[in-house]
């Protein structure tokens, strides 16, 4: 006898569908953001030790994939809008997975320096263009909990950087980067079929009529987004650079203990945008946005002034989930604010991921100045990392969000 068929209704159908699509968007965010960007930092020093470059040209080819990171969210919107959004992730993927095996041969520092800037261009396009390309299938109140299941790719890749890494360099710093090729390869295999189509790009009417003005302009709401996403954005350099450097220098642990604590700062990363995107689904982007700074702000200030290395582990472990995290919440906060308009929620997530990437590049000099002139003061970073979430926090006090919801609304 032969079973029946399984039926599925319309709603299951949706949900695997979304779900599919979400899965897509995950593999995006580990390759292009987790991986080619930061599985780099653990790869710093065997890139010195092994004589491929000196110490002061790897400094320059850390900033390389941010600046291209800037170029590629600058450019995203055009190459989706020519190429369409699925074939251009798809692209993007296969882009970075060349990157990942060029990086193998060490020919020259130009050679390195313009795949490095090429996988952080193609990581811009990705970040500018995964969300909007799968969220409009998306039921409005799971929207949240979705970016944060995207943007998980982001904490795996943190967390991944810390324990993966070590296991392929006992194989060779070529063989690793060798490794990441093929991991790259994988995820876009995986995820090559699982694209929405173009053709359903906007799935609502009403985003389907609206045209994508490439000069739309926005009230002071979204201007006061894009200020708190830049301000965040700078606040996550300082530990995300220094927080290692801090526990094995700073207070003389050593630089076993400080891998210990980038991996404690992995665990975070993974559970920040799936817990920020739950934050945003049930209180709302905006209350979520303050409860974070304030939160971090406070743990942030608890870095300044405790030696403990337990506190500081538990601390540790809330600063993981505020890198990665913040990019669903940001994003909540876009469909909150220009709601039921794809082209324009396109846009304005476009112009906060170009803000914060050169804020982050900003800052990541900026700190380094201030690191040189203190002397050296690991703790003045978080403190002033601190500082920054306090004015985020007072600048959207100081504009009420009921005001200008509703002015966005009418605009």
């Amino acid at each position: 006898m032969t079973k029946p068929s399984p039926t599925f209704t319309p709603a299951q159908l949706d949900r695997a569908l979304v779900w599919r699509y979400i899965f897509a968007g995950l593999c995006a965010s580990l390759d292009s953001i987790g991986l080619a960007r930061f599985a780099f930092t653990p790869l710093i020093p065997e890139l010195i030790q092994a004589h491929w470059f000196p110490a002061s040209s790897v400094i320059y080819l850390g900033a390389a994939n941010l600046a291209g990171y800037v170029c590629g969210a600058l450019i995203g919107r055009a190459v989706g809008a020519r190429l369409g959004n699925e074939r251009t992730l798809r692209l993007m993927m296969v882009w970075i997975t060349a990157a990942f095996l060029a990086c193998a041969v060490p020919l020259s520092f130009g050679w390195y320096f313009s795949w490095r800037f090429m996988s952080g261009m193609a990581g811009g396009v990705v970040m500018v263009l995964v969300a909007g390309t799968i969220l409009p299938h998306v039921p409005p109140a799971r929207k949240g909990a979705a970016g944060g299941a995207i943007f998980l790719g982001l904490g795996l890749g943190i967390a991944g950087s810390g324990t993966l890494i070590p296991l392929l360099l006992e194989l060779g710093l070529a063989q690793t980067w060798i490794g990441l090729g093929i991991l790259s390869a994988l995820l876009t295999a995986a995820s090559w079929f699982a694209w929405p189509p173009r053709q359903l790009d906007h799935p609502h009417p009403a985003a389907a009529k609206a045209p994508p003005s490439a000069k739309a302009h926005f009230g002071g709401a979204v201007w006061m987004l894009y200020l708190q996403y830049a301000l965040m954005a700078t606040a996550a350099v300082a530990p995300m650079v220094f927080l290692v450097d801090f526990i094995a220098r700073g207070l003389g642990a050593g630089t076993h203990l400080g891998s210990v604590f980038w991996a404690i700062y992995g665990l975070g990363a993974i559970a920040g945008p799936p817990l920020y995107g739950f934050l945003a689904d049930r209180l709302g982007a905006s209350p979520s946005i303050r409860l974070v700074s304030l939160v971090l702000a406070i743990v942030l200030a608890a870095v300044y002034i405790t030696d403990n290395l337990l506190v500081l582990g538990a601390l540790t472990v809330v600063i993981g989930t505020f890198a990665p995290g913040m990019v669903p919440l940001a994003l909540a906060r876009v469909h909150e604010l220009v709601p039921e308009h794809a082209p324009r929620q396109n846009i304005a997530w476009s112009r906060a991921s170009i803000l914060s990437a050169a804020a982050m590049a900003v800052a990541g000099y900026a700190y380094s100045a201030l690191f040189n002139a203190s002397g050296g003061s690991h703790r003045l970073l978080f403190l002033t990392a601190a500082a920054l979430l306090v004015v985020a926090l007072l600048a959207d006090l100081c504009f009420p969000a009921r005001a200008r919801d509703a002015r966005m609304a009418r605009s």
